[in-house]
């Protein structure tokens, strides 16, 4: 990947750095009702294998669409979409929070959805695909991406950690903003442009993206 492709890259992260830490204070609002609420493991569980298969199928859909905006290689952008959406969402809704939470000292379990649920999860990520192949719309569903993966990466916390989660609050922001930043990011913009090659220059991505 050539410099200027990076300095683009580097552009992106930084202008999703608000967008990501406004989706963590959304977030913490959401713990913070959680807890006072007295909502059980389950309520939480419920709410995150509602929204992990919904980031997938967002995330699959903006990454193939990426890829497929600068290449027509068919299979590629299926494999790519598909491995940059489930490979990427269990990155951020699953390890970041189940390894953030080890790091808190928080007992928490690991629940690899790809693994115990494929049934679910594959097809999702299909669909996903197929959209992503049929419609190349990539700003939309990243802001949506965005807010399902910090919901979800929330929603993993309280399901699968044990945690007395109000002084543990500033800790979580902390968390769910890297847990959304660098994986969404990763896997709408870094992941398929890997595979680009020179098709497209940096100063035309903006508006390609931009573009339905």
């Amino acid at each position: 990947m050539d410099m200027s492709r990076v300095g683009y890259i580097a552009r992106e992260l930084r202008r999703h750095a608000p967008f990501a830490a406004l989706g963590a204070l959304t977030g913490i609002i959401i713990m913070v009702i959680v807890v006072h609420a007295e909502l059980s493991s389950g309520v939480s569980y419920t709410a995150f294998h509602i929204l992990h298969p919904v980031h997938i199928l967002l995330s699959s859909m903006v990454t193939t669409a990426m890829y497929r905006r600068y290449r027509s290689n068919l299979w590629a952008a299926v494999a790519i979409g598909f491995v940059g959406s489930v490979g990427i969402c269990t990155l951020s809704d699953i390890a970041f929070p189940y390894l953030g939470g080890r790091l808190l000292g928080v007992p928490i379990s690991l629940h690899i959805c790809f693994i115990e649920h494929p049934q679910i999860i594959v097809p999702v990520a299909f669909v996903g695909i197929i959209i992503g192949l049929l419609r190349l719309w990539t700003r939309v569903p990243h802001m949506g991406h965005v807010l399902l993966s910090t919901y979800a990466s929330l929603f993993y916390l309280t399901a699968y950690g044990v945690a007395n989660w109000g002084p543990l609050l500033p800790f979580v922001f902390l968390l769910l903003f890297v847990s959304v930043w660098i994986p969404c990011c990763l896997s709408d913009i870094v992941f398929p442009l890997l595979f680009v090659g020179k098709a497209g220059a940096p100063s035309d991505l903006p508006a390609k993206m931009d573009k339905d």
